[in-house]
């Protein structure tokens, strides 16, 4: 029988939240497990760093340009060909989606055969004077119904007052940890164990809204942080130290000087969620021994995008920063029927939208021609692969702030369209970006190159952001192309 496959993402995760990569205080021992025996992608990024476009990235391999979200839009109809769940059905997989998909209309399948559904809180759906009564939250998500059932019949996720984008207000979760959305995800992925068809193998995306705000750890968690020395974020010299706005007293802001002690306790409060994320997975993890599946499982886990977490004055994700843009990506094959590379690291950039092809073709599923990512399952064998990409490209629209950038991991060049700012940062010597070389004589050749690479990218782009020469400052900026409206 084909492997089955057990794809786990959680949200908003950055790359450097893994005790295996030598983070001071994170404490993740089962992620550090799956790394130490399976393949962990040093260089793994998200191209357009905000759920929906990163989802989309995901679900059909393609690149932003294709797929057509280069921003964050919702309710904008999912109508893709070829889909990653779609091609595993078709392939014979018995098919599941668990927690978070943020896709439109809410409940499409994208091929899945069943989904249950927590999108986390949805302001689409919450607002009852614009959504119609079947896209209002207590008819689209399913871990809703299931905590009123156990915890009674009055409880919401708004209940302990924290808003869903608060980035630098923290609290522990109000109700039993059993009730806790990441515990929710892993009862019922083991519960989809349970009742699968055993004649098939199957195609488990257990989807984590957390660490995704709000910052709602459980209390023992939350108390292996609290009161530690965190580490301090790193501040470039090209960052705003002013906040003249007074930015830092939005609970919920992208930027901005933060109270100190808000400011830690949000970021234990992070690190508490992906701690928690981490024990979970050792759950699931020992349900697939019970199962008697755990040998001929391939797993895969990575985060749809970052938080910057304080980084430059800066919170939540959307820009291209290293915090923000970056992922952990691991790939494990207890089977060892792909026959990778054990406690590999491998060097080469990847982008999400490489995971459909990896997943298909660990499956032995022909890959679809729509498909613009590769497999990376060469790379983690350890084979040579002289053809593989130079850089990635990616992209946000995100207002004022939005941009496009290059990187191979080990440089990274950052055009911001609308003011045509532009950033040069050597991640070898500088992995913290706290120097902008894109002024220093030195590097003027390479900012050339990197510039050119961003150029090439954006030529016959509908917004017109070059004439093939050139980049061009000020174009009208768009979340969605329109070859998908």
């Amino acid at each position: 029988m084909k492997p089955n496959i057990l794809f786990i993402t959680v949200d908003q995760m950055r790359f450097d939240c893994l005790h295996y990569l030598k983070h001071p205080v994170i404490q993740t021992p089962n992620l550090d497990n799956l790394a130490r025996n399976g393949v962990l992608f040093k260089h793994a990024y998200t191209a357009t760093p905000s759920c929906v476009p990163a989802r989309a990235s995901i679900i059909t391999g393609m690149s932003p340009k294709n797929h057509g979200r280069v921003g964050y839009q919702d309710r904008v109809p999912w109508k893709y060909e070829h889909t990653m769940p779609g091609e595993f059905a078709m392939a014979g997989y018995h098919t599941q989606c668990i927690g978070k998909m943020h896709v439109y209309p809410t409940r499409n399948l994208c091929g899945f055969h069943n989904i249950e559904l927590h999108d986390g809180y949805m302001h689409y759906n919450r607002n009852r004077a614009a959504a119609s009564a079947l896209e209002w939250w207590d008819y689209t998500d399913d871990y809703l119904p299931w905590l009123r059932e156990r915890a009674g019949y009055d409880q919401d996720i708004m209940d302990h007052g924290l808003d869903c984008n608060a980035s630098v207000v923290a609290r522990p979760w109000h109700l039993e940890e059993k009730y806790h959305p990441t515990n929710w995800a892993v009862t019922k992925s083991i519960d989809f164990l349970r009742r699968r068809d055993p004649s098939k193998p199957f195609f488990l995306w257990t989807s984590f809204v957390r660490p995704h705000s709000p910052l709602d750890p459980p209390q023992a968690f939350f108390d292996l942080y609290k009161n530690m020395d965190l580490p301090e974020p790193p501040i470039g010299d090209w960052a705003d130290t002013e906040d003249r706005a007074r930015d830092g007293l939005n609970p919920t802001t992208g930027k901005g000087i933060v109270h100190d002690r808000m400011r830690k306790d949000a970021l234990a409060a992070y690190y508490a969620l992906i701690t928690h994320i981490d024990n979970q997975i050792g759950r699931l993890l020992n349900a697939l021994y019970e199962f008697g599946v755990s040998d001929n499982t391939i797993i895969l886990f990575t985060s749809d995008h970052g938080d910057l977490m304080g980084d430059h004055y800066l919170f939540q994700k959307r820009l291209a920063y290293e915090g923000s843009a970056k992922i952990p990506l691991i790939l494990s094959d207890p089977s060892g029927l792909l026959d990778l590379g054990q406690g590999q690291q491998v060097d080469q950039v990847v982008e999400l939208r490489d995971i459909m092809p990896t997943l298909l073709d660990a499956a032995g599923i022909a890959i679809p021609q729509s498909v613009d990512g590769s497999s990376l399952i060469p790379l983690a064998q350890g084979q040579p692969q002289p053809q593989w990409r130079s850089y990635i490209h990616g992209e946000h629209a995100h207002g004022e702030l939005s941009y496009q950038f290059a990187t191979d991991g080990k440089r990274k060049y950052i055009w911001y369209s609308q003011t045509g700012e532009e950033q040069y940062f050597n991640l070898e010597q500088d992995p913290q970006e706290l120097y902008n070389l894109v002024n220093d004589a030195v590097c003027r050749d390479e900012v050339s190159l990197w510039r050119k690479r961003v150029i090439d990218e954006l030529v016959g782009r509908e917004e017109g952001y070059t004439d093939g020469e050139q980049l061009i400052t000020g174009r009208p900026v768009q979340n969605v192309l329109s070859h998908i409206l």
